[in-house]
C-alpha cells in the first residue's frame, strides 16, 4: 500500500505475474493495477482492480479501512482491469453505493446483474458529492478510452484521480524511464483519441492539480508540467522529437542492408537521432510508439505476394489505426520482379492526415547496388529538408 495523503491510500496491487496485458502488449516488468481509498467521514473505494488481483486488493482494503465499512465506489472505468472486481467488493459491503454516469450503469449491467436502483449515485459533468471534508467533483472523459470513463477531483487535497490517463505499462516500483513505457502505453491504447484527451486536458487546466493518482503505474507527486507536456504532444500528434525512425521489413537481409546503408548516409549528412528498427523481431508496439515519437519516417521494405512483406503491411496497419498524422515519410522498396512494396505502402497510408510522402522513391531490386547509392542520398537530402 501507499499513503498519498493523510486520508488517500493507494491500495493496488503490483502485478508482476502477468506478461501480456490486454492479450497483446509486452510487459517485462509486469503490470499496475492502482485503487484508491479515501478515509473521511464516509469511506470512498475509486475504482476496484483486475480479477487476477481481487484478493491481494482486499487485504489491502481491509488493512486500510478496519472495521469500517466501505460507503461509495466510484466507477470512472468499466473495463475489467478496473471494474473487475467490483462483484467481490459488494458482497464485502452490501451496502455500498456505486457512484458513476449513466454509461458506467449501462455497462456494469452488461458485465454483471445489479438489480437494486437504490444503490445507483449517478452524476454527471461538474457534479459534486460529498464526504466530510473532501468534495469529489466528476468530469466526463468519453472516449479516454472507452465511452463511460470520467475522471474525479478532489477538491480538499486538490489530487486528480486520472483514470487510464498517464498511466503507463510496469508495476509502480519497475526501474525505468516513465516517459518509455508511459508513450507506448498511451499511443497504442489512447492515440486514437487524441481529440478526446485534448478536450480532458482542457478541464484539467483550470483545475489546481497537486497530485494525479491514475489507474496504472506510479503516482505522480513533483514537477506535473513535464508529464502534461508529454500528453499535449501526444494527443496533439505533434513529434515529441526531432529524429528519423527507419522502420524496416527483410525477408533474407538484402532490405536490411539497405536500411543500414541509409542510416549511415543520414547520419553522414548530419542528422541529430537515426533509429532503425527491424519490424520482423522488434516489439511492433514499441515501433508504433517510436513513429510517433520522431519526426520523420523511413519505410523499407521487401515485396511479397504483389504486395508488402506482411511485418510492415502490419506495422502500417497499427500506425493507421492510432492516427498517425502530421509527419514525413521516405519509402525504399525491395522486388526481384515487378516490385510493389512502394505501391502497398502509399496506399496503406492513404487517409492519414497531414503526411508528407516525399520523393524520390527507391528501388531496389533483389540487392542494393552502387547505382542505388545516388538515389539513397536524394532521398536522405530530402527527408532532411523537410
Amino acid at each position: 500500500m501507499e499513503k498519498i495523503t493523510e486520508d488517500i491510500i493507494n491500495i493496488g496491487v503490483n502485478d508482476r505475474t502477468i506478461t501480456l496485458f490486454e492479450g497483446q502488449y509486452e510487459v517485462k516488468n509486469g503490470m499496475a493495477y492502482n485503487s484508491y481509498v479515501i478515509l473521511d467521514e464516509q469511506v470512498v473505494v475509486m475504482d476496484t482492480v483486475d480479477p487476477r488481483a481481487t484478493q491481494e486488493w482486499l487485504k489491502n482494503l481491509e488493512e486500510a479501512v478496519g472495521t469500517r465499512k466501505v460507503d461509495y465506489l466510484v466507477i470512472q472505468h468499466m473495463e475489467p482491469d478496473h471494474g473487475g472486481s467490483i462483484m467481490q467488493l459488494l458482497e464485502r459491503y452490501p451496502d455500498m453505493k456505486f457512484v458513476g454516469n449513466a454509461k458506467t450503469f449501462q455497462m456494469l449491467q452488461q458485465f454483471f446483474e445489479i438489480t437494486s436502483n437504490d444503490k445507483v449515485v449517478t452524476v454527471k459533468e461538474g457534479d459534486t458529492l460529498s464526504v466530510g471534508r473532501h468534495m469529489l467533483q466528476f468530469f466526463m472523459a468519453p472516449m479516454v478510452h472507452w465511452p463511460e470513463v470520467m475522471v474525479t477531483y478532489d477538491q480538499a487535497e486538490k489530487v486528480l484521480f486520472s483514470a487510464d490517463g498517464f498511466g503507463k505499462f510496469g508495476t509502480r516500483d519497475a526501474e525505468e524511464e516513465w516517459a518509455q513505457e508511459a508513450r507506448r502505453y498511451y499511443i497504442n491504447i489512447c492515440g486514437k483519441y487524441g481529440m478526446q484527451v485534448q478536450a480532458l486536458l482542457k478541464k484539467a487546466a483550470t483545475l489546481e492539480i497537486n497530485t494525479i493518482c491514475p489507474l496504472h503505474g506510479p503516482v505522480l507527486t513533483e514537477n506535473l508540467g513535464y508529464y502534461i507536456d508529454k500528453y499535449q504532444t501526444w494527443s496533439s500528434y505533434q513529434p515529441e522529437e526531432e529524429g528519423v525512425l527507419i522502420a524496416c521489413a527483410s525477408i533474407h537481409g538484402h532490405t536490411l542492408h539497405t536500411a543500414e546503408k541509409m542510416k549511415e548516409l543520414l547520419e553522414q549528412k548530419g542528422a541529430k537521432k537515426v533509429i532503425l528498427t527491424d519490424l520482423t523481431r522488434a516489439d511492433l508496439h514499441e515501433a508504433v510508439a517510436d513513429a510517433f515519437r520522431y519526426s520523420r519516417l523511413i519505410l523499407a521494405a521487401a515485396s511479397y505476394d504483389a504486395s508488402v512483406f506482411p511485418p510492415m503491411e502490419d506495422f502500417l496497419n497499427r500506425l493507421r489505426a492510432k492516427n498517425y498524422q502530421s509527419r514525413t515519410v521516405g519509402i525504399i522498396e525491395n522486388g526481384s520482379w515487378g516490385p510493389t512494396a512502394a505501391k502497398s505502402m502509399k496506399a496503406l497510408l492513404e487517409g492519414a492526415k497531414a503526411l508528407t510522402i516525399v520523393e524520390p522513391t527507391v528501388t531496389i531490386k533483389s540487392a542494393m547496388k552502387a547505382e542505388n547509392i545516388p538515389q539513397l542520398k536524394a532521398l536522405a537530402d530530402k527527408i532532411l529538408e523537410m
